[in-house]
């Protein structure tokens, strides 16, 4: 019997995977939760044998608790069942310890056996699969640590033009608020360019904002 944890915000979707899980005479749902933290207090009180993990929930990331399941021991296998299609995404949940990936638009029949495949030992991904997203997880490591180094850099004129800039200012208005010509501010905008490895103001707000170095409200 595969003691199963299913992990999903959308409740319905839960509750009728729930119910197609338990017609399999082999396989019973011992837990459901809608966020990180529900799974959590669930974990303290169940044994599962797999969890099948949403990697976008309410308080945080799926794969956070995938990591958290592969700190916790290897009898736990995590199958992640996402609408994402970005495959940096699927390799963030493989580099974590998911077993497999599969997308929401998968039939029932094959998701449950997706299940009852990795009960079996048997893998989702084939060899080249599995090495591809672990790539792409170390280039995308890698281009995330050139940012905090880069991020590093920044002077704090140039922390005051990219906060600037997030709250919506033209390079002028930029200049007039912090008392400086038009061709400073662009002195400064070209220096942020080029520590954050960025083509255009657009691009550097984006990576400025994704990495936590200037907050957009």
């Amino acid at each position: 019997m595969q003691r199963i944890l299913l992990v999903e915000d959308h409740a319905s979707f839960r509750q009728t995977l729930a119910i197609l899980f338990e017609r399999e005479p082999e396989f019973e749902v011992v837990g459901q939760a809608g966020t990180l933290a529900e799974a959590r207090r669930v974990l303290q009180g169940i044994e599962a044998d797999m969890a099948v993990v949403d990697l976008s929930l309410p308080d945080g990331q799926g794969v956070e608790l995938i990591e958290e399941l592969a700190e916790a021991g290897p009898d736990l296998t995590a199958l992640v069942l996402t609408a994402s299609v970005d495959r940096m995404d699927h390799a963030r949940a493989v580099e974590a310890g998911a077993a497999g990936v599969l997308h929401k638009s998968a039939d029932v029949d094959e998701i449950i056996d997706a299940v009852r495949r990795l009960a079996a030992g048997e893998t989702l991904l084939s060899h080249g699969e599995i090495t591809h997203l672990l790539r792409l997880a170390v280039r995308n490591r890698e281009h995330e640590l050139r940012i905090k180094s880069a991020a590093e850099r920044l002077t704090p004129r140039e922390m005051e033009v990219l906060q600037a800039l997030s709250e919506g200012l033209s390079n002028k208005e930029i200049a007039g608020l912090m008392h400086i010509s038009v061709e400073t501010e662009r002195s400064h905008m070209m220096n942020i360019l080029t520590k954050l490895g960025a083509r255009s103001r657009l691009q550097a707000l984006v990576i400025a904002a994704r990495n936590g170095i200037v907050e957009i409200h």
